[in-house]
């Protein structure tokens, strides 16, 4: 149903008259009758009925018209929801995992429970493949992820990004184990004869760790999948394997960090959202806010946080 054919049902309702109705929206009466022949079609029943030499509304004419003022009110609130000028309300989806959600959206979420009271921020924890399929599926509207720069991950084409931080990564020891200095590669390979620990359910970190292996020319044994990094840190610190962690975080008593590089393992964060719709107030508010909180931090705060596409949003 055509919207802009309820208002010359409207208008007819108020004046009365299809000539009344020309003169007010600047058309022809012709083109008010067919536009009231065409809404009659669409919904499938007469609305108007002639009375002498002029027209009244049916029933149903009259009906419709009364759930025209609800659509056009709708329309238009809708309207004004989505413009650019707005003040952002409504109810913004996000899905990131959850050292994102802590360290990067929670603030700012605390921020605009006290300065937008209208905007409802809802969080869903996910690890990056997760998200960009609730993203393409239009369960959420933004989702905060991350890649490596040693495991770029293929982008949606329909999908936009806005750079966020980037974090380096060390190779996470037991206290005591053999810490050769040199390139990463020779890192890895003094501990070729460890089991290796992976995330439990994303893929990005283990393709760092298979590359970097390749590199140090072995093969390494992955054996143990964990998504939590304080559970890695507790593998590592038992013995039970050795993994990537961020350069820049505490790690407990029991694991040591080695630096990596040339080459470096850098993670990259970004806030990733469906084209075209970064005008929309509530994304085009948190976007800018999650990049001036990047910038704050100067990237030294840990977040978990992988790309959809390169490139600025749009």
């Amino acid at each position: 149903m055509e919207t802009r054919r309820l208002q010359f049902l409207l208008e007819l309702a108020r004046l009365g008259s299809m000539r009344a109705v020309a003169d007010e929206m600047h058309v022809t009466t012709s083109t008010v009758s067919q536009q009231i022949a065409v809404l009659a079609r669409e919904v499938g029943a007469t609305l108007v009925e002639p009375v002498g030499r002029r027209v009244r509304l049916t029933p149903a004419g009259r009906r419709l018209a009364e759930h025209a003022v609800t659509i056009q009110a709708a329309v238009e609130a809708a309207r004004l929801d989505l413009d650019p000028g707005t003040e952002p309300a409504g109810t913004l989806r996000v899905a990131g995992f959850a050292t994102a959600v802590r360290g990067t959206l929670l603030p700012i979420a605390a921020d605009i429970a006290v300065d937008r009271p209208g905007l409802r921020l809802l969080f869903h924890e996910h690890e990056p493949d997760e998200a960009f399929a609730l993203l393409a599926g239009d369960r959420v509207d933004l989702a905060l992820v991350y890649d490596y720069s040693l495991a770029p991950a293929p982008f949606d084409p329909a999908l936009a990004a806005t750079p966020l931080w980037t974090t380096p990564w060390s190779l996470a020891v037991p206290t005591g184990a053999a810490t050769p200095t040199g390139t990463a590669p020779a890192v890895f390979a003094a501990h070729r004869d460890r089991d290796w620990i992976v995330n439990s359910r994303g893929t990005a970190d283990e393709r760092v760790v298979r590359t970097m292996a390749s590199m140090a020319g072995f093969e390494p044994r992955i054996v143990q999948r964990i998504d939590s990094l304080d559970l890695v840190q507790d593998m590592i610190a038992g013995g039970f394997g050795v993994g990537l962690l961020p350069a820049d975080q505490p790690v407990r008593p029991g694991v040591e960090l080695l630096p990596l590089h040339d080459p470096d393992v850098v993670l990259r964060s970004y806030a990733v959202i469906r084209r075209g719709r970064a005008d929309w107030p509530p994304l085009a508010l948190v976007l800018r806010l999650l990049t001036g909180r990047a910038l704050d931090v100067g990237g030294t705060e840990r977040g978990h946080l992988r790309t959809a596409e390169r490139g600025p949003a749009s």
